[in-house]
């Protein structure tokens, strides 16, 4: 209770908000379960499942055809990697501590790093099981070529980051709309499941199909990692630029949101989630 308060330099305060990120980072972590180890299965085998899946469902509806010249489980990867880390990403975000729980009561918390943990905690995880679903895949069943590997681990961060913005949004309206924001974030997700493009080729569709994904990121996204993974295929109906400056504008407005939603936090908003 009675505390002598010691002034910071601002070198000083960033270092120890930092600290406190890494321990909540590690917190988030675990927080799906005590044992890291198990965490990362966890996910590595909701992976495997939408691989196989997708495999199954190509192989008897005959699409395999469809798909690009090259390794046809590296073209499955390229998508279901980049929408998994998205979706994490949102709803780790989505999902971080609110203005009103308990931990905000302890000095270094506040809810920038509740944000900022959980996105990091969901990238971890995320990267940890792409690099060794692809290295059991090198390894153990066939050599696999990435044309252009740091342009595609750059379109993994950018679908994280446009994730993670869409997260601070949902984030900031949950505490007004409980209700809409789970409604708003099923939706986001079962949207993807299609409107993200990772079952097609985006060069491979008309026009008037195209118009109907253009307007999502995630979209551009997909299809620019496997412009970057294959040397075969070059996207002409997307770039890169779009979802960075989308994850942007969407980011800041979250910001302002959330700031605005903890500015006028209630105890009693506990009760509404």
């Amino acid at each position: 209770m009675f505390e002598a308060k010691k002034k910071q330099s601002k070198l000083s305060a960033a270092f120890s908000m930092l600290e406190v990120i890494f321990h909540m980072t590690a917190h988030s972590i675990r927080s799906s379960h005590t044992n890291a180890f198990a965490a990362l299965a966890i996910n590595m085998t909701q992976v495997l499942v939408m691989m196989a899946a997708f495999y199954l469902m190509f192989s008897v509806l005959g699409l395999r055809g469809a798909a690009l010249r090259g390794d046809f489980l590296l073209y499955l990867m390229s998508g279901i990697f980049v929408y998994i880390t998205n979706i994490k990403a949102m709803s780790a975000v989505a999902g971080a501590s609110s203005p009103t729980d308990p931990m905000m009561l302890h000095t270094p918390m506040n809810t920038f790093v509740a944000m900022v943990s959980s996105a990091l905690g969901s990238l971890y995880i995320q990267v940890l099981t792409v690099s060794l679903v692809l290295a059991v895949y090198h390894m153990g069943f066939t050599p696999i070529t990435i044309d252009k590997p740091v342009g595609a681990v750059l379109m993994l961060l950018l679908s994280w980051f446009s994730g993670a913005s869409m997260g601070v949004v949902f984030l900031a309206l949950k505490p007004w709309f409980p209700q809409f924001t789970n409604i708003a974030k099923t939706v986001y997700t079962r949207a993807n499941m299609i409107a993200s493009g990772k079952m097609f080729v985006a060069n491979s569709l008309p026009f008037n199909i195209i118009v109907l994904f253009n307007w999502n990121p995630l979209f551009h996204i997909v299809d620019q990692t496997r412009g970057f993974t294959f040397v075969n295929y070059n996207p002409h109906y997307t770039n890169w630029m779009y979802p960075l400056i989308f994850s942007l504008v969407i980011i800041l407005v979250g910001l302002m949101g959330e700031s605005y939603s903890r500015r006028h936090v209630s105890a009693s908003w506990a009760a509404r989630q």
